[in-house]
């Protein structure tokens, strides 16, 4: 089955997400509350799902077909709101809850990660 965007790309979204969310769950022990460097990890995994969706979105224009376009699309929409999302939350909770809103984004992102190319195979 042919996968809906690079393999580098997947993980590389992936671990950033996942380096991003033990970064902000350091900060959550510590009692801290979001850095601006924190917020800056955001954009860059924001920047990396927008990457990967039109990628995927190419894919689909090309005319592979995702067995189940509904819930990729839900994925997708997903995948792309979340980050803002949390980021706006974390900037309303300038303590470690702020911190741990993006935690919870950075863990949320790896497993759309997954989900999506799931989707994607039909698994």
């Amino acid at each position: 089955m042919v996968c809906a965007v690079p393999e580098f790309l997947r993980i590389a979204t992936a671990v950033v997400a996942l380096l991003l969310a033990a970064w902000a769950i350091y900060l959550v022990i510590r009692s801290r509350p979001p850095r601006p460097a924190l917020f800056a990890g955001v954009a860059v995994l924001e920047l990396l799902a927008v990457a990967l969706v039109i990628t995927a979105l190419v894919r689909l224009a090309d005319g592979h077909k995702a067995p189940d376009p509904a819930t990729f699309i839900g994925y997708v929409a997903a995948f792309l709101v979340v980050p803002p999302a949390g980021f706006a939350l974390a900037r309303m909770e300038p303590t470690k809850w702020g911190s741990a809103i993006i935690a919870v984004l950075g863990i949320v992102e790896a497993i759309l990660v997954v989900r999506l190319q799931q989707v994607w195979t039909g698994v």
